[in-house]
């Protein structure tokens, strides 16, 4: 492998989240409320993680983090009769979840934890996160290292953090002190990287014979691996050629499309076309699913089925890319101005050199052809999800406007777009990211013998998915009274109770903290600081 190619992916595409360096670590835990040998949840409607219809009320009995009963107590309008309620005993602890929703804990399968150059440090992530009902997430590339990321994998096992609990996928060729040249070689580091603890591997793409051997060696010891085909390879290698050599999932789309080409193969760059100009970069990504064949044409099928039968998984991380079709929509979001970091807010403005920053002179055509882009991504994403095809939710936050936790709900709502039923939703944020991450043995679905990971929420979350933001609903009551509605109430992971409200305002604290240190307000690109007197 030539290795000015394999720095030139990896600068381009990895240096934003790894070269800068870690994120300050997660303190000690202070919020969140037990474990108990004993937990009764009562009265709430269940919304399980397997596309089963809700129902309810329900009393929900656990015992040391495993379910170990879940018991229809009654009938919608009829007083619950208080013996066929699991009995608490004494050192118990119970809520009274009457007239709530409680579903599966959430899995973001695209989540970095944080950045430096975002100033996002592991605290203001893993409360935004946890915030909003995320109980697991995926490190795609553990961009802190991979020392770091298992150390905060093992205190989140043991609840001495609040955080999710996460697994580590480390990108292909970190660490290594030589250039990956030979099949051989690309083996050794794959047996290595597994030695030291990670739970998969995240690629950008590589020559196919490295691709080949990494991913074959990867599938021999049983690790899960990702994907973002990157442009510097994805001409000779694209996603079925990872999926036939091992590769469990892919990210975002590149790769797909490219796989769907008929007429050509490679993508139609102007020639004036530089891939270090992130609005170059972008606005041809935009044009891409044009030129793949067309929904439901053979070819279409063909890839689609391959991918079936190869049981793949595709993570399609919608809301990273949105502001790409409206900009003004992502980058006017309501949460910005009391959960973005004045340093993240920076990140986000256009840049020449930071990754996603990419508003040089974003214009309608551009939003034009992502527009069209997302109608042809969403129609293949959405039929994959109808022939059986393993569809999972991820955010990839920290980029292009998008920010934790609240841009895992857009991707939920996006899912949605793209003619998801709301169950089906549920069901690619909860069981299918546990399917995909070998845990539905643990997790994913509320089923005796599971973990004890919910989420609680008072509004439907099926009759408006915008319930689960931080910032909750706008609600007209019947006395004409403009209120907000939802929010997340309560993240349960291994059995302990946080509010989640309380986490979103310690966020909002850290924001706060840091405005206050800068004197900073938020200000839309190219308008003057506002003179204060």
């Amino acid at each position: 492998m030539d290795i000015r190619r394999f720095h030139l992916i990896w600068l381009v595409l990895f240096l934003p989240v790894l070269v800068m360096g870690q994120v300050k670590k997660a303190p000690d835990r202070v919020r969140g409320e037990g474990p108990w040998n004993q937990l009764i949840i009562r009265g709430v409607m269940l919304i399980n993680g397997n596309g089963a219809p809700p129902r309810g009320p329900i009393d929900i009995e656990v015992e040391n983090n495993i379910i170990k009963k879940i018991s229809v107590v009654g009938y919608p309008g009829v007083d619950i009769d208080p013996q066929s309620r699991p009995v608490l005993k004494e050192g118990g602890h119970e809520i009274n979840c009457e007239g709530m929703y409680l579903m599966p804990g959430f899995v973001d399968m695209h989540g970095h934890i944080g950045g430096k150059a975002q100033g996002a440090d592991a605290e203001y992530v893993f409360k935004l996160w946890m915030g909003h009902g995320i109980t697991t997430i995926r490190d795609p590339s553990c961009g802190n290292g991979l020392d770091w990321v298992l150390e905060h994998r093992e205190r989140s096992l043991k609840n001495e953090i609040t955080a999710p609990r996460i697994k580590a996928y480390t990108a292909f060729g970190m660490g290594s002190g030589e250039e990956i040249s030979t099949p051989e070689m690309a083996r050794e580091w794959v047996r290595e990287n597994a030695a030291k603890g990670a739970d998969g591997i995240k690629f950008f793409g590589a020559p196919p014979a490295i691709m080949a051997a990494a991913l074959g060696e990867n599938k021999k010891l049983g690790l899960r691996s990702a994907c973002h085909h990157a442009q510097m390879d994805v001409a000779r290698w694209n996603v079925l050629h990872s999926a036939r050599a091992g590769l469990t999932s892919m990210e975002h789309w590149y790769g797909l499309p490219e796989a769907l080409f008929e007429d050509r193969t490679v993508q139609d760059y102007p020639l004036d076309y530089n891939y270090q100009n992130e609005q170059h970069r972008f606005a041809e990504a935009g044009r891409l699913w044009q030129q793949a064949a067309p929904p439901y044409s053979d070819h279409w099928n063909e890839v689609m089925q391959e991918l079936l039968d190869l049981d793949f998984t595709i993570d399609p991380t919608f809301n990273i890319y949105e502001a790409s079709r409206d900009l003004h929509r992502a980058r006017r979001a309501e949460w910005h101005e009391d959960y973005t970091m004045p340093s993240l807010w920076r990140f986000y403005l256009p840049s020449k050199i930071s990754h996603g920053s990419y508003w040089h002179f974003w214009g309608t055509e551009q939003e034009v052809d992502w527009k069209k882009n997302y109608q042809l991504w969403m129609t293949f994403i959405n039929e994959y999800k109808n022939r059986g095809g393993r569809v999972t939710a991820g955010s990839d936050s920290g980029f292009i406007y998008q920010l934790y936790g609240f841009a895992y709900i857009r991707e939920l709502e996006l899912l949605r777009e793209a003619g998801f039923h709301p169950l089906e939703v549920i069901r690619s944020a909860t069981l299918n990211g546990a399917i995909a991450l070998g845990m539905e043995d643990e997790i994913g679905t509320v089923e005796v013998g599971k973990k004890a990971d919910f989420v609680i929420v008072e509004e439907n979350p099926l009759q408006n998915l915008k319930v689960l933001y931080g910032t909750g609903a706008i609600k007209l009551t019947d006395d004409n009274e403009v209120v907000r509605v939802g929010g997340v109430k309560y993240t349960v992971k291994d059995g302990i109770i946080y509010d989640a409200r309380q986490l979103l305002e310690d966020v909002k604290s850290l924001v706060d903290e840091a405005k206050k240190k800068e004197d900073f307000e938020i200000m839309q690109p190219g308008i003057s600081v506002k003179s204060k007197t």
